[in-house]
């Protein structure tokens, strides 16, 4: 069945209605859709990967619109290249050992200070009287070992004027009583009970008081490397009897980050900041090492040496953007389009109706000038012609009438005209004749 242009225009009409809305629908639940995040970290088992799989555990548990899913890399990095490649939005990172491009602080999910001690008998007050002895580095990697260097190398210490040597944990105390190391340096967090049970081990077999050494140069240290944090170290922070150290002292750390591209949205990243400082008593449950969680200064977050995401600067400022913060001014101009998109069809609308109409006007002026032609035709030629004329508006009135082109007034006026100009078309033929 043929549609008339009426019925195409509304279903046209209707069908640009219709694919506003479900456009607009779609466009809301993409924007509302649950965030889902991979994050690079480094092992499969460390520290580390245990809390943000705890995170994502609690994240599901919750009923979260965030969820993240830990991807295991074997270095620092692999987990930055990951992230500076757009593999992966989020990483946990350390920064003294890599610090990608891109990468922007979320949250600092520990840090480690270094810790160097020496028995008093040894008589070393400072680091800078660590020249010329023997310096057991604790459980260090490679990159603990390279801090440790770089450290030193401020006080003009080496590996020429000191001797370095890897120990494990359980090789301490034998090698202070057969005294073949006179200090010894570690990574760990200042209040940890692991710190602590080294720190007495070490003590007891010195068989004598023993002295945290402080770094007195670890602001100006953390000012010109950024990725090194200043930190203090609490008195009697490693317990003991005396207590150890006797009174707070200043020395190095690093941190370990979990840090976000910086092209990522920051409407997630704030709910995911929100969400991993609100659920750290649940995680807990999973590691300690939540305990440790630390959010950066919102007051220099702006300004820090480490930039911090603009995500987690909502939170930390409490400036959460809600939905109509983040997308108010695109619904304000989806909806002024809409409002010009109806506003054209309406146009359109009019442009076609007055087309119509004009297309019925011109039909009543040729039956008027047909009317008034029938009147003066001269012989049955001519007149036949008018007929022949007259038949062609009388079908094209019959196709407005069924497209709705015309409605009550101006079907009287054509069927007026035609039956004028019939009436005339007989009355000139019986006066030829």
């Amino acid at each position: 069945m043929r549609r008339t242009r009426r019925e195409i225009f509304y279903a046209l009409a209707i069908l640009g209605f219709v694919g506003l809305v479900v456009a607009g629908t779609a466009l809301y639940w993409y924007l509302m859709r649950p965030s889902q995040f991979r994050v690079a970290v480094v092992g499969h088992s460390g520290s580390e990967y245990t809390l943000i799989d705890a995170f994502s555990t609690a994240l599901k548990d919750t009923g979260s619109a965030i969820s993240i899913i830990p991807v295991s890399f074997e270095s620092y990095q692999e987990a930055a290249m990951a992230l500076q490649s757009g593999k992966v939005p989020l990483a946990v990172l350390r920064p003294d050992v890599v610090l990608p491009d891109n990468g922007m602080t979320v949250a600092i999910l520990r840090e480690e200070a270094l810790i160097i001690a020496a028995p008093l008998a040894r008589k070393i007050s400072d680091i800078a009287g660590l020249a010329g002895k023997r310096l057991a580095l604790v459980d260090m990697q490679d990159p603990d070992r390279d801090l440790m260097l770089r450290m030193l190398g401020r006080y003009e210490i080496n590996e020429s004027n000191l001797r370095l040597s890897r120990v494990s944990a359980t090789q301490v105390a034998s090698l202070v009583s057969a005294r073949q190391i006179d200090a010894i340096a570690f990574l760990g967090t200042p209040v940890s009970s692991e710190a602590g049970a080294l720190i007495r081990s070490f003590a007891r077999a010195a068989g004598s008081e023993i002295h945290i050494l402080p770094v007195d140069e670890a602001e100006a240290i953390s000012l010109r490397m950024p990725v090194f944090t200043t930190m203090k170290i609490p008195a009697g922070a490693f317990g003991g009897r005396p207590k150890q150290p006797g009174e707070e002292l200043t020395t190095i750390g690093v941190s370990y980050r979990l840090m976000a591209a910086s092209k990522a949205d920051r409407g997630p990243i704030s709910e995911l900041t929100a969400q991993l400082f609100r659920l750290r008593s649940r995680i807990s449950n999973a590691t300690a090492t939540i305990n440790n969680l630390k959010a950066p200064d919102p007051d220099s977050a702006t300004s820090a040496a480490l930039p911090v995401h603009p995500g987690s600067v909502d939170y930390l400022n409490r400036e959460q953007l809600t939905f109509m913060d983040r997308w108010g001014d695109w619904l304000w101009l989806g909806l002024f389009a809409g409002g010009g998109v109806t506003s054209a069809m309406a146009w359109v609308g009019q442009f076609f109706a007055r087309r119509k109409r004009e297309a019925v006007d011109e039909v009543l002026e040729e039956l008027s000038a047909l009317l008034a032609k029938a009147r003066t035709c001269s012989n049955s030629e001519e007149l036949e012609k008018v007929t022949l004329a007259l038949d062609e508006l009388v079908r094209q009135s019959i196709r407005f009438t069924r497209r709705g082109l015309t409605n009550t007034r101006t079907m009287s006026a054509l069927m007026l005209a035609i039956d004028s100009t019939r009436a005339a078309i007989s009355d000139r033929r019986r006066s030829i004749q």
